[in-house]
């Protein structure tokens, strides 16, 4: 029997399924896909930007820009200001209690040694024992210098011009008081050798002492013009920037009418009318300080300097006047046609003169005017007495020609006195004139600063309030 042959046998079908997982083995995991980098230069500034443009093509975003815009202008404004202001309000505050203190003080210095000048030489031509209120005066003059000098020296920079004309006076004054007790000691025991004395005492006065004084004026004098010059700096930065918030402020609110039709906003009328408030305040107020400022150069700074030159020529007048008597001639002109000390005597008088006139005519009102009159009047009146008492002198008769200079009677020292009571009187209402307009001009700006700084948080607030309104709208 035959039987058919065998088909061969079909491959087995290869499965899919997983085979059973053999002990200690893992099961297989799946792949995960690959990590693709970022495209390059896509960083974080370069996404910052992004956002930033995509923020502003959209209306709510434009606003939130214009939110923190205005938010910082009217913040700066209001820093600005306050910096600004605080500067100025500081060299108000100089000017009224360092810098003119100090120049009143210096000249005051240069008096009281031109007084303690003539003073001595007025208490050597009475002749052995001088007079009580001679020494007093004198004693006066030189402890007031003193301490002037003490003053001076506490309230200024160790490294400055006035510190090395205080030390030069420091320096320079004990040896003239040395002198003068010298010639003291001389004159009352009747010798000639007193008159060398005074006369070397008066030419370390007049060479040393005085010119070192008139330079520590000069000095101080230069530091007040410069504080006032910077009180009334216009604060142009705090304007601009004011302005510009202005105006930021302005087209903000009219691009939402435009946009919307609405009139008001108030946060942004809130923050323009803070903005506005700031502006007047700081021109209303600045305004004011220099004008108190310029009133008191004028009325008061320009007056003090004209009647301190009046002052000091009379002083110099007076001990010239004096030493033509101690030197009787022995002292000489360069060329030797005069006698030095007239011939000084004269010029401080042409100088007094001149300065009284000056003094009259800042004078503005008759508080000033009527001691610069009565000393105008009594210098005609020691010019008539002192060229009297010169022709008694040149026609031999020293006695009269002393009684004439010295004493309480009708002499040019009475005359002298007047003049510089007259001075003095006027010397202290200028004073008064200058330190009123000059505190004016600081109270002034006193209150600016914290103002100007609140203005400018509360302009800010509003700006952020009033653009947060609109912001809702879109929510």
């Amino acid at each position: 029997m035959t039987h058919p042959p065998n088909a061969p046998a079909a491959p087995a079908a290869r499965s899919t399924a997983p085979g059973p997982a053999h002990p200690g083995t893992l099961p297989a995991q799946p792949s995960r896909p690959p990590v693709v980098p970022p495209p390059a230069g896509r960083g974080a500034w370069a996404t910052g930007r992004e956002r930033l443009r995509e923020a502003t093509t959209t209306e709510p975003g434009r606003l939130q820009v214009f939110g923190a815009v205005l938010a910082l202008l009217v913040v700066a404004f209001g820093a600005i200001t306050a910096l600004e202001v605080t500067a100025r309000a500081a060299a108000a505050e100089d000017v009224v209690s360092r810098s003119q203190p100090l120049s009143a003080d210096a000249a005051a210095i240069y008096r009281s040694l031109a007084d303690a000048d003539t003073t001595a030489a007025s208490g050597f031509l009475a002749g052995g024992l001088e007079p009580a209120d001679s020494r007093k005066r004198y004693a006066e003059d030189i402890t007031t210098a003193s301490r002037l000098l003490v003053k001076a020296a506490a309230n200024t920079d160790g490294s400055s011009e006035s510190a090395r004309e205080i030390a030069t006076l420091n320096e320079q004054l004990p040896r003239y008081t040395g002198l003068i007790e010298r010639a003291r000691a001389a004159n009352r025991q009747g010798l000639p050798l007193g008159g060398a004395y005074l006369r070397y005492a008066n030419q370390q006065m007049a060479t040393e002492l005085l010119p070192a004084a008139e330079r520590l004026y000069a000095a101080e004098t230069e530091r007040l013009q410069e504080d006032d010059a910077s009180a009334r700096t216009w604060p142009f930065l705090s304007l601009a920037v004011g302005l510009l918030a202005l105006g930021a402020l302005l087209w903000v609110q009219r691009r939402t009418y435009v946009r919307t039709n609405r009139v008001f906003n108030h946060g942004l009328l809130a923050a323009t009318a803070a903005t506005v408030a700031a502006l007047l305040w700081l021109l209303g107020s600045h305004a004011l300080a220099r004008g108190s400022l310029e009133s008191a150069r004028v009325h008061g700074q320009e007056s003090l300097q004209v009647l301190n030159t009046a002052r000091i020529s009379s002083l110099t007048a007076r001990a010239n006047e004096n030493l033509t008597l101690v030197a009787r001639g022995a002292v000489l002109t360069p060329d030797g046609k005069s006698d030095k000390y007239e011939a000084e005597y004269t010029a401080s008088m042409g100088a007094l003169s001149t300065a009284l006139a000056a003094a009259r005519t800042w004078a503005d009102d008759d508080a000033g005017r009527g001691p610069v009159d009565e000393s105008t009047a009594r210098v005609t009146e020691w010019r008539e007495r002192h060229r009297a008492a010169r022709a008694d002198d040149e026609a031999g008769d020293y006695e009269g020609a002393l009684r004439r200079v010295i004493g309480s009677g009708q002499t040019t020292e009475q005359s002298f006195d007047q003049i510089d009571t007259a001075l003095e009187r006027a010397l202290a209402h200028e004073q008064t004139e200058f330190t009123r307009s000059a505190g004016d001009a600081r109270d002034a700006l006193a209150a600016l600063p914290l103002g100007a700084a609140v203005l400018g948080v509360l302009g800010a607030a509003g700006a952020v309030l009033g653009i947060n309104r609109r912001l809702s709208e879109y929510r």
